[in-house]
């Protein structure tokens, strides 16, 4: 499994916000991306999630431990 892929990502709508928001909660505190479009704005959470990890694994950075584990980790 990469790196990048260990990490939940959801989007959902904001009524407040009249946008869909995207969220990778073991990353980043709140929502990362906006878009009118569902799977736009998941498109572009995921390119977020892939540069971060990139970067800190590139900087020698301590990946932070998923709380919130894909179903494939919880089935093998």
């Amino acid at each position: 499994m990469k790196a990048a892929d260990r990490y939940h990502r959801f989007v959902r709508w904001s009524e407040e916000d009249g946008a869909y928001i995207g969220y990778c909660p073991d990353l980043y505190f709140g929502g990362v991306c906006h878009g009118e479009a569902e799977e736009a704005t998941y498109a572009e959470l995921c390119d977020i999630v892939r540069a971060e990890v990139a970067y800190r694994l590139q900087k020698s950075e301590a990946l932070p431990q998923p709380k919130i584990y894909p179903l494939n980790e919880l089935v093998a």
